[in-house]
């Protein structure tokens, strides 16, 4: 028999809701780009927190939104058939920045650290002589 812990259970809502968004939510206002980032479920099984992070403009993200909550209902009725509780978490789904607040971190050190340079270039020449072996000895 399985153990229902939250870390359990927000591991096999997190599955489902993935396959629901991917292969069964039609609705249109819902990117292809959504990510289902992380599932947080309360200790009395209660509620699920569904953390979603949706790559492109802020409009499409509150697009997204709007289509996951519409899509509620489909989704929260794949979760209770694909979990055998006596009580089934509620969702709510939760926009989660995460992953477009590290491209902006990592967008800026790029801008500010300067590139690497190539090892042959630091040796200072020391491929010259390799090249000639007999000249300079």
């Amino acid at each position: 028999m399985r153990s229902f812990r939250p870390d359990k259970v927000a591991s096999v809502i997190r599955e489902i809701v993935v396959e629901m968004i991917s292969e069964k939510v039609q609705d249109p206002r819902v990117s292809r780009f959504t990510s289902v980032t992380r599932v947080e479920v309360s200790g009395d099984l209660q509620n699920a927190k569904v953390y979603v992070s949706v790559m492109g403009t802020e409009a499409e993200e509150r697009s997204t939104m709007r289509g996951l909550d519409h899509a509620r209902g489909l989704i929260q009725r794949a979760v209770a058939k694909g979990i055998s509780a006596r009580v089934c978490p509620q969702l709510r789904f939760i926009a989660d920045g995460s992953i477009k607040r590290a491209q902006e971190i990592i967008r800026v050190i790029d801008e500010n650290v300067p590139p690497a340079q190539d090892p042959a270039e630091e040796s200072g020449g020391a491929g010259e002589a390799e090249e000639h072996p007999g000249v300079g000895g």
